[in-house]
């Protein structure tokens, strides 16, 4: 069967599948007439997709992956999973950890032909950061309860209305000093659309891609410090970047309230870039495109004045 043909009339169940990323999937399994059930606690967000799909091709449903009983009902009858929860905050380990392997258990009962889990990118120099811990935990889980499973560690993602692009845009807009944390860490941003189609080539792909792990990078490495920068470019903005100190940001992160969690800045600190052991982009046949790309568009309704913002710099 070729390639394009794999997944039509399939049933692939997308655990959190309500997000940035999982309607991103969604769409691209659509395309290939795949059926497709989206799992979230809030199945609503992704209510976009509706015309998008054929008559009965995509249903929503509400559901909770603490819950092993939840997690065994959404997956029922499924001919592929992709596993795309993750979390800040909460019970991390539950979330990442023990109920992605849940999922996998679920899948391999019900007789589904490929399982891909998205995790991270978690360096060796993360050691003992909770979120990265839940990573491991989670990775570890999904290989037990799905031999062949498929891991995917994409690295910062960036997109439409999403991602670092939508994260940063909206702060550098607002405000004219901004301070960054781990200036000369260095990311390796990757596109939403490229993440996805690695994704469902994996699930058309199940006898070459499963049981392996992707490390799922951009096509360039930039520092915190220069991301920010160009993103300020891109909105015709000057703004005064203050590279902050470690001590400072580790302080900072550890207040109450504030937007970034301590795991966050420590992450943040290491760096995210590929490590260079594990396939990539190419062996998964997906051409990364860089940010510079499309940041331009994206950052025009950032502007002082929106589409018809002049071409010199703003303030």
């Amino acid at each position: 069967m070729a390639a394009h043909k794999a997944l039509e009339g399939k049933l692939v169940v997308l655990m959190g599948g309500s997000g940035f990323l999982g309607q991103h999937v969604a769409e691209a399994l659509l395309s290939r007439g795949a059926r497709v059930k989206v799992v979230s606690r809030h199945p609503e967000k992704a209510y976009r997709l509706k015309p998008l799909a054929n008559l009965g091709q995509i249903q929503f449903l509400r559901g909770n992956v603490a819950i092993r009983d939840s997690v065994v009902g959404a997956i029922a009858g499924a001919d592929a999973v992709v596993n795309l929860v993750g979390s800040f905050t909460g019970n991390i380990d539950q979330v990442m950890g023990t109920s992605p392997g849940w999922m996998a258990e679920a899948a391999s009962a019900t007789g589904a032909g490929a399982f891909v889990h998205v995790s991270a990118i978690v360096p060796d120099s993360h050691e003992g950061i909770g979120y990265a811990q839940a990573k491991r935990h989670g990775e570890d889980a999904v290989r037990s309860g799905f031999d062949k499973a498929t891991i995917i560690r994409p690295s910062l993602i960036f997109g439409p209305n999403g991602g670092i692009s939508e994260l940063f845009g909206k702060l550098i807009e607002t405000f004219p000093v901004i301070p960054v944390f781990g200036p000369d860490a260095r990311v390796q941003p990757v596109y939403v659309v490229d993440i996805a189609r690695a994704i469902v080539h994996a699930l058309e792909n199940p006898g070459d891609c499963g049981g392996k792990i992707y490390e799922l990078g951009g096509p360039e490495q930039i520092t915190m410090m220069a991301l920010n920068r160009q993103i300020a470019a891109a909105q015709r903005r000057k703004r005064v970047f203050l590279a902050m100190p470690d001590e400072l940001s580790s302080l900072f992160a550890s207040l109450p309230g504030t937007p970034m969690s301590r795991d966050q800045w420590a992450l943040l600190k290491g760096g995210n870039v590929v490590s260079g052991k594990h396939p990539g982009f190419k062996e998964i046949g997906v051409a990364p495109k860089p940010l510079g790309l499309f940041l331009d568009s994206w950052m025009q309704r950032y502007r002082k004045h929106g589409r018809f913002n002049k071409p010199q710099t703003e303030g």
